[in-house]
Formats: structure tokens, C-alpha cells, sequence
């Protein structure tokens, strides 16, 4: 008896120097329900935290302890709501609540500026908050399968965003502001309501490549009508025509993925 509580004892101590040491935390599929204290009271030594495949229904106030983080995977679980101090964790760059139950976003998430991948897909929110365009290093955002009606006209001040994901939600009209990032690549608005985009998106946007548009009432001739539709689909061609030269695999939506409607 004595040595099963000895050999359990070594056993957490191991793993707590073991997460102190690598910064990384990683405690997937262990049917958690809450966030536990050990994992808390590491505090400035966590730099990764995944807790992706749990039963977590919240996160608690004390997250903010841990400071230094930069990753942040909560896919899989059931959070319905976000801690409003959950901006206090200025060091995070990755952020994943990809598979839950969230409805809304605190505003607070925009205080996150070093944030550079932003992934919520697979909630239930209907609207974003517009102090989402303080995230100027954001690079990705995930927020398909949701129930988004519109993006924030916010959204043009995240300037260093290349690629957008919004398939699978109600969206109708896609803000004019979209025009703003200069760096975007991908568009993918698959499975909406869109019957168009804004006039300048192709003549702005310099390096857009693929721009998904299935399942939506907008056209294909409406779009070949937008001022910079050639240039447009000469950088989809070169990409692709690079792509083969490189061997690299085609996806299933083979050479017309760059316009897809």
C-alpha cells in the first residue's frame, strides 16, 4: 500500500517537473471537467496548454496565472462561456475553442494584440465583437460553422490577416472593410448567404489568391465583373501552375479552387 502511494506520489511529482521544464502541458482526452489547480498554480511556467478532447463546461478567473502562455487548445469540450479575463493573456498567439458551445465572445478578446491564430469553429455564435480588429497580428481566423449573420466592420483593421474562414455560416454581405487587408490570400465563405462582395475586394486586396464561394446566391458572371478580375486570375493561375511544377497534390476541387462558386 505504502508503495502504490509512493510510486503515485513520484508519478505527479514527474509530471509536474516534467510540464515545468517544457512549458508544455498537454492533457488530452483525460475527461476533465475542470481545469485542475496543479496545472494553475505552474503559473508563469506554462507556454502551451492543451486540453483538447475534455469535459470542460468553463474556464476559471485563475487562467489568468498563467501569463506567459502562448498556446491555448480547448477544442472539444463544452465551454459556453469565456472568463472576461481571459485578456490577461497578453502572450498567447495561438487560440483554439474550435467544437463548443460559445454564443457570444467577450470584448475583452481584443486585448490579446499578439495573437496570431484565432480558431472558434463549430460554436454557436452569432456575432463577433468588433473589438475584434484590435488583433493587428492576427493571421488566421476560423470562425466557420458558427451562426455569424455578418462579420464586423472591424474585421478591415486586422491587417495582417491571409486567410479568412467563415464556410457554414448565415452570412449575407461581406463587409466593405475586407477591402483593407492588403495581405489576404484565402476567402472562404462556402455554405452562406452571400449575394455579393464588395466592388474593390479584387482591385485592393493585391494578393488574394482563392476566394470560396459555394453555395451562395452570388454568380459567377457578377463576380467576373468586378474591376481586377483579371489580375486576380492571373495570380490563381500562377499559383496553381506552381503547385504542379512543385508536384504538389491538387485538392479534390481540383484547378477551379481559386474561384469557387
Amino acid at each position: 500500500m505504502g508503495c502504490y502511494g509512493s510510486k503515485n506520489a513520484d508519478s505527479k511529482a514527474g509530471r509536474l517537473a516534467r510540464w515545468r521544464s517544457t512549458g508544455i502541458v498537454a492533457l488530452q482526452d483525460s475527461k476533465l471537467k475542470t481545469l485542475p489547480d496543479e496545472v494553475l498554480d505552474l503559473g508563469s511556467s506554462v507556454r502551451t496548454l492543451d486540453l483538447t478532447r475534455n469535459r470542460l463546461v468553463d474556464l476559471p478567473m485563475e487562467i489568468s496565472k498563467l501569463i506567459n502562455m502562448q498556446r491555448l487548445i480547448l477544442a472539444d469540450n463544452h465551454i459556453d462561456r469565456l472568463p472576461i479575463n481571459l485578456g490577461k493573456l497578453q502572450s498567447l498567439k495561438f487560440l483554439s475553442f474550435d467544437g463548443n458551445r460559445l454564443s457570444t465572445l467577450p470584448d475583452e478578446l481584443g486585448l490579446l494584440v499578439r495573437l496570431e491564430r484565432l480558431s472558434i469553429s463549430g460554436n454557436l455564435l452569432t456575432d463577433l465583437p468588433q473589438t475584434i480588429g484590435s488583433l493587428r497580428n492576427l493571421v488566421l481566423l476560423n470562425v466557420s460553422n458558427n451562426k455569424l449573420t455578418t462579420l464586423p466592420e472591424s474585421i478591415g483593421s486586422c491587417f495582417s490577416l491571409e486567410e479568412l474562414q467563415a464556410d457554414s455560416n448565415l452570412i449575407s454581405a461581406i463587409p466593405s472593410s475586407v477591402c483593407k487587408l492588403v495581405h489576404l490570400k484565402s476567402l472562404c465563405l462556402d455554405n452562406n448567404n452571400v449575394n455579393e462582395v464588395p466592388h474593390n475586394l479584387l482591385k485592393q486586396c493585391k494578393v488574394l489568391q482563392n476566394i470560396s464561394l459555394h453555395s451562395n446566391p452570388i454568380s459567377m458572371e457578377q463576380f467576373q465583373k468586378l474591376e481586377g478580375f483579371q489580375e486576380f486570375e492571373s495570380r490563381r493561375k500562377k499559383k496553381f501552375d506552381k503547385q504542379i511544377d512543385s508536384n504538389v497534390m491538387i485538392s479534390s476541387k481540383g484547378l477551379d479552387e481559386g474561384v469557387d462558386l
